[in-house]
């Protein structure tokens, strides 16, 4: 029997895990690694590796947990979790059966991407989702915001303006902007189009133009995506944990869902993107909250 399994070894599953592990409690971390990060060629914010690949960040995670004796990992999914009386029972997309006291799910998020044609082609590379993550690689660049969602659009291009002066603001056909957001945008510099998107340009991953359905071209370097997101993982709906309004992981703020026994941290519990050190913080949260649970419940009073 183990005391706690980790569905997802991206920052939030593996610093939980190394809390487990410095406790001494047994743990298996499973991951397909297939992260929402795959196509990031860099990652930044992390203190002391501001600008690291993500699977290299992976890469010291894993040597970090696997220093200790008690916990191991698994590079592949699993496929279903069964609510047994004391405990859960998970089987892997290998057949595998493990036993488990606890279930910490750190399993993100999946993006959903406009229908852009030509869109996969430069994201990641000079198209990106977070002006924080990867504003300052296009500073002073003439940059675009592709947004058809009338909340992300505004903000979005609000945001962009900190890195560059020359931004151009595009709806892909939709009137998702308010009389009184295109008169702001306008009064700084930002002009706003509201024609569907034909096609977007470029070689190698940088974007060079965008051409309109009218034919109509604008250069443009790089920019913002407004993506769509949903759980990458079914586990919490199909174990009963209740969901926030926002489609995340309903927790107590300190990773107990409402289900007892399941956690639930990182980007999974908020469903918006966070960098990886927040990530990382939360799995460092809730790693000490399974311990701190599993002491309780073996310690005689």
């Amino acid at each position: 029997m183990l005391d706690s399994i980790v569905i997802g070894g991206g920052p939030a599953g593996l610093s939980a895990a190394l809390v487990l592990g410095r406790a001494g409690k047994r743990a298996v971390v499973f991951d397909d690694d297939n992260p929402r990060n795959k196509v990031t060629h860099e990652s930044h914010s992390f203190l002391t590796r501001d600008g690291i690949h993500p699977s290299e960040l992976k890469e010291l995670g894993k040597l970090d947990i696997l220093k200790y004796p008690t916990v191991s990992m698994e590079m592949q999914r699993v496929n279903e979790i069964h609510r047994e009386k004391n405990h859960f029972q998970l089987i892997t997309e290998k057949g595998d059966l493990y036993q488990t006291k606890k279930v910490l799910l750190a399993t993100g998020l999946k993006d959903v991407f406009p229908k852009v044609k030509g869109l996969d082609k430069f994201y990641g590379s000079s198209l990106f989702s977070c002006p924080f993550c990867d504003g300052w690689e296009m500073r002073n660049q003439a940059l675009v915001v592709i947004s058809d969602n009338k909340n992300a659009a505004f903000q979005m291009g609000k945001k962009l303006s900190n890195w560059s002066k020359d931004i151009i603001v595009c709806t892909n056909g939709n009137q998702v902007l308010t009389e009184e957001q295109k008169r702001s945008f306008a009064k700084n510099g930002i002009q706003v189009l509201e024609e569907e998107i034909d096609e977007l340009i470029g070689n190698n991953g940088q974007l060079q133009k965008i051409r309109f359905i009218s034919g109509e071209e604008i250069l443009r370097e790089g920019g913002l995506v407004t993506v769509g997101l949903e759980q990458a993982s079914p586990f919490a709906e199909s174990l009963g944990c209740v969901m926030s309004d926002n489609g995340g992981i309903k927790t107590d703020g300190l990773g107990r869902t409402s289900i007892p026994g399941i956690y639930a941290s990182g980007d999974a519990t908020i469903s918006t993107p966070s960098q990886l050190i927040m990530a990382a913080g939360e799995g460092n949260k809730v790693g000490a909250m399974i311990v701190s649970d599993l002491i309780d419940e073996s310690f005689k009073l």
